[in-house]
Parts: structure tokens; sequence; C-alpha cells
């Protein structure tokens, strides 16, 4: 067997960079440890389907491994994430992998709006970080129709934030949500390292949430993601609904939460139905039920306009996190609807445009598979149920 003369820096690179443990790699590799030590010092090569097996394992192109260095590698978009302490850390394979993978996606789907003669969405940019963060939420409510009548018409914050995406949708805005790497469920994304990121383009404005957050917590990072769009900022977002504003150092960031805030919470409205006379808990309740949001994000509003101080923030909620988490665990489906999840990451209005292609003969068959992450005879059953 002919073996393949790696570069052993660059074993011990993309080691690092995946994050793979020394017990997880050997036995994925099929080896001893003492056989990795040997690859790692050079004193040994691994053969050609090794090193390919290696490749896939740690996330890779096969060629980085015989580089003489590491590749250079940046983020497509702003970063605009606060880590904790300050510490910005390398992106992951798994955030990389994906970003690339949505960026891939939406030059397909702008190229295909060209071709349909679409034009550029007047409400992509139509402010700045600079503008009023309530004119902003006003417009956004205005365009989306996410007024009071709409909110009356779900039960709960949850319908609230599915409604939401599809009128988002229906406006031009591809939303993705996904807690994986494509299809991949062993390669889970790390709210750590992002909760969401927004694309601001004229022709086909992008937002994707990262679908491991808590749901709770989702609606807001919708709500953020919108206000980037609305401004033209483009960006990668760690936004923590656990910490109050005042924690944001990023001016774009902050002005998006409190677009965000007085979208989903409009301040002269809450000053007024937030009742002193009852207990924080029932304002918690009669506030989230009202304007059909999590109390997550009640409390985040309360701590921003000074009814609950920030002891008592931290406090509710972790209490309210748990409670959520305990009814995910135990009123929470199991498995999940495949067809559902995959046009929750790729988008009813991507997958949609991909079939059409297809049966139109514009794109192949693997081509719109591939991109979709599905065997080419899943597309039959995906044009079955857009109704094609």
């Amino acid at each position: 067997m002919i073996n393949a003369f790696i570069n052993p820096k660059l074993l011990h690179w993309a080691i690092e960079r995946s994050g793979v443990s020394p017990e997880s790699l050997t036995k994925r590799m099929n080896i001893k440890p003492e056989k990795m030590a040997l690859w790692k010092q050079g004193d040994d090569k691994p053969t050609f389907p090794q090193a390919q097996k290696l490749a896939r394992v740690l996330h890779i192109p096969f060629g980085y491994l015989f580089l003489s260095l590491p590749p250079t590698e940046k983020l497509l978009l702003p970063d605009l994430r606060t880590l904790k302490d300050d510490i910005f850390k390398s992106p992951t394979p798994d955030f990389l992998d994906l970003l690339n993978d949505v960026l891939s996606k939406l030059d397909w789907y702008r190229e295909y709006l060209q071709e349909q003669n679409c034009i550029p969405l007047k409400f992509v940019g139509r402010f700045s970080a600079a503008s009023n963060a309530e004119e902003v939420a006003k417009d956004i409510v205005s365009v989306l129709g996410l007024d009071r009548s709409l909110r009356e018409k779900v039960r709960t914050w949850e319908e609230f934030l599915r409604t939401m995406i599809s009128i988002a949708q229906e406006k031009g805005i591809l939303v993705m949500r996904s807690g994986i790497v494509g299809n991949d469920t062993h390669r889970q994304l790390d709210v750590n390292e992002f909760r969401g990121f927004a694309i601001s383009d004229e022709m086909a404005p992008l937002i994707f949430i990262n679908g491991s957050d808590a749901k709770a917590a989702q609606i807001f990072t919708l709500a953020h993601e919108l206000a980037h769009i609305w401004i033209g900022a483009s960006g990668i977002s760690n936004l923590d609904i656990s910490q109050p504003s005042t924690r944001q150092t990023r001016k774009v960031e902050l002005f998006c939460n409190q677009v965000a805030a007085e979208m989903l919470v409009p301040k002269n409205s809450f000053l007024k139905a937030w009742r002193n006379e009852i207990s924080i808990d029932d304002n918690l309740h009669n506030l989230a039920r009202y304007y059909r949001v999590s109390s997550l994000v009640v409390l985040r509003r309360a701590v921003d306009l000074g009814r609950i101080d920030k002891e008592q923030y931290y406090d509710l909620y972790h209490d309210e996190l748990e409670r959520f988490k305990g009814y995910r665990r135990v009123g929470g489906k199991t498995g999940g609807d495949f067809y559902a999840s995959l046009f929750l990451r790729n988008s009813g209005a991507l997958t949609s445009a991909l079939v059409s292609s297809v049966r139109e003969g514009k794109i192949l068959y693997r081509e719109a598979s591939r991109m979709l992450g599905v065997k080419v005879k899943t597309l039959q059953e995906i044009s079955t149920r857009l109704g094609m």
C-alpha cells in the first residue's frame, strides 16, 4: 500500500482546529494511539486511504494535509461577536463549513432571482445604525405587519415566531434555521460560537438562526437579525439574551438589540402595562401572553427599562430558562419531520426555487440534491410536498 507523505505540522494544526479529542480520533480512525503519535511525529506515514479518512474526520480538504504551512482561514462576514472576557477564538470547522454552504446557496439564489427579473427590496439598508431605533422598529413592524391584530391571531410565542419567519420569507427574506451542519447530526452547532447571522443583500437578504439555541430566545435573534437587514449591516452575532443590553459593547449590535426589543415589546406600551402592585412573576406571565413573546424576552425588556434590577434579572432568567428546558423535555416531540426540518434548514423559498429549476431543466438533479443535502430520488417527494 502506497503511503501518503503528509506534513506532520499540518496534521497537528488540523487536529487542534477540529477540536476532536485524541481518543475519539484514534477510535474513528480505527488505529492505536501509538500509530497516531508516529504520524504526528513524522516517523510514520498513513496510507492514502487512511489520509483521505483523516481529512474527512478532521473536516478539511484532503490537499490541506500536504501543504507546507496551514492556510489562513477568514470569516467571509463581519464578525460582530462579543465573547466572554473579549477572548476571540478562531472559527470552528463546523461554523466555517456552515457559512460557506449558506453563502454558496445564496449566490445561486441571487442569480435565480436576477433571471426572474426580480427587483431589489426597498427595505434593505433603508436605515443605518445612526437612525432612531424606535423608527427602525416601527418600519419593520409596518412592512411585516407585526401589529396587535396579528398577535391576537396567534396563541403562543412559538406560533408567533413561526409566523414571523413565514411573513419574512413572503417579503423576500431567506430565513434558515438549523442546529447542525447540513444533515450531519454529529456536527452540532455551538450556541456559544454564534446565535445567528444576517447577510444584507438587496436582492436576497438572508437570516440564519442557530437552532441549537433555546427556542424561547430564538425569537429575539430573529428580530435582531431583521434589524441588521434594515440597516444594511451584514454580520455574525452571538447576542446573549441572558445579559442586559448595557453589557453589549459593539455599536451595531447594541443598536440592533434596541430595535429588536422595541419590535417585540414596545417601550411605551410596556411601561403602561407593567403593574407595580402585582408580583414580577405575574407581570411576566401577563406580558408574555399579551405580546406573544417568551417570558425571557419580557425579562430582558424589564431590566433594560428599569422595572427590575440586574440581580433579580439574573435569578429570574435562569429560573425561566430551566422551566423552558423542562417543558422541552416533557412536552417536546422526539425525532421530527425530515421534510419540515429540510425546509427550515434551507428555507422554503430556496428549496422551491431549486425544485422549480430542476423541473425546468435549468439545473441538474444531482446539483440540486447536493445543494439541499438530499438524495436525488428525494427531490420528487420534495416537489410533491411543495405542491408542484
